[in-house]
């Protein structure tokens, strides 16, 4: 049950919780960590590892998304970003990595003023689609009617729309929006769209027919949205209430499965563990693979919403190389950090917990630790 407290005599907020809040409690039987599945079927697709690249320039190229396809997951490109606005954007990623913090946000806003190019769209994907792994690309919901047709002839397997906050009710005076439920029955590749992080806006998804819902908002390591517009909701909290919506829709729909994917927040393995206790199926990493060797960012790391022309609601942030990307995913971890070794993080909390594999680990019991 929902809980509520008085601010004021004329205002109530509701207590919510981040994945810093809560602890995972093993009470079963454990096992052997090579006999539990981390895998993650979604919707025609298997992968080894439930691990999507976030699109954002500083974490993935056509390079670094073909080698975590490679690993096993798959790497979403930014069809908004610099590989898709110039032929060579390494001198360009060289220099945002390298600007002086107090240059940074203006410099990047004039370097992503350069238009998104189609054909270059399609050339990116299709580097990817010819390694052999599986191709996602990602549209901002403003710009999905004017590329789609572009992304869906170049072949992608997953389509992702991905903003601050989707809703399937976008009202505009000024332009016909997106209608969401139209456009996913129309294509013929499974969707995943957000992110939404309260119960009725994931359910509103849901019935759009996505295969997907991104949880979150405002919580990733480059955001200043809370800062910005004030707007934030701690990560445990939201998917709790989307695995409702989603058990409420398997009700509706007759039995219909939409896959959550934790997309924010997740600055460690014990953080992207407990977002699986919470609910998810998948997560969508930014920060974490940002700091591998591979990374376009070369240790900086910034998100869309950091060169927005009119208002910034992101930063471009340091968070260092650690590891190669095949280090950071299987490990063998050095350091007792949580920033490398996701697979074996997994792994051994489903071991410690005793459940087989991550679906059934969505049970698993937490506790709300006041003491942090």
């Amino acid at each position: 049950m929902a809980q509520d407290i008085e601010i004021g005599l004329g205002k109530t907020g509701r207590i919510a919780y981040s994945l810093d809040d809560i602890a995972i409690v093993p009470s079963r039987r454990t096992r052997d960590p090579r006999d539990v599945s981390v895998a993650w079927q979604l919707d025609a697709f298997y992968f080894d590892i439930p691990i999507m690249g976030a699109p954002m320039d500083s974490v993935m190229s056509p390079e670094t998304a073909i080698k975590l396809g490679q690993l096993g997951g798959v790497g979403v490109l930014d069809l908004e970003g610099l590989w898709t606005r110039y032929e060579d954007p390494t001198p360009l990623l060289h220099e945002i990595a390298h600007l002086p913090a107090e240059e940074a946000t203006k410099r990047m806003q004039a370097i992503y003023a350069e238009p998104v190019k189609r054909d270059l769209i399609a050339e990116r994907l299709k580097q990817i689609r010819d390694a052999g792994v599986p191709v996602a690309g990602a549209l901002t919901p403003g710009r999905t009617k004017e590329f789609y047709k572009t992304v869906i002839d170049a072949g992608v397997d997953l389509f992702v729309i991905r903003g601050t906050t989707v809703s399937a009710e976008h009202v505009s005076s000024n332009d016909e929006p997106l209608n969401l439920r139209r456009f996913i029955y129309e294509l013929d590749v499974p969707v995943i769209v957000g992110g939404a992080a309260t119960y009725q806006a994931a359910l509103h998804l849901m019935r759009t027919g996505a295969a997907g819902v991104l949880v979150g908002f405002g919580g990733g390591a480059t955001s200043t949205t809370r800062a910005t517009c004030g707007i934030e909701a701690p990560m445990a909290t939201a998917l709790a209430d989307a695995a409702a919506a989603r058990r409420d829709y398997m009700d509706e729909s007759g039995g219909r499965y939409v896959h959550l994917i934790a997309d924010g927040g997740l600055g460690d393995t014990g953080s992207i563990v407990k977002a699986f206790a919470m609910g998810a199926d998948g997560v969508m990493l930014g920060t974490v693979l940002a700091r591998a060797d591979e990374a376009p960012g070369q240790g900086m790391h910034w998100g869309n919403e950091s060169h927005h022309p009119i208002l910034p609601r992101g930063q471009r942030v340091s968070v260092g190389t650690v590891a190669p990307l095949d280090q950071i995913i299987n490990g063998p971890s050095h350091f007792a950090d949580g920033k490398t070794n996701v697979v074996g993080a997994l792994r051994r909390t489903l071991a410690s917990t005793g459940y087989v594999d991550l679906k059934s680990f969505q049970k698993c019991p937490v506790i709300v630790d006041h003491n942090r």
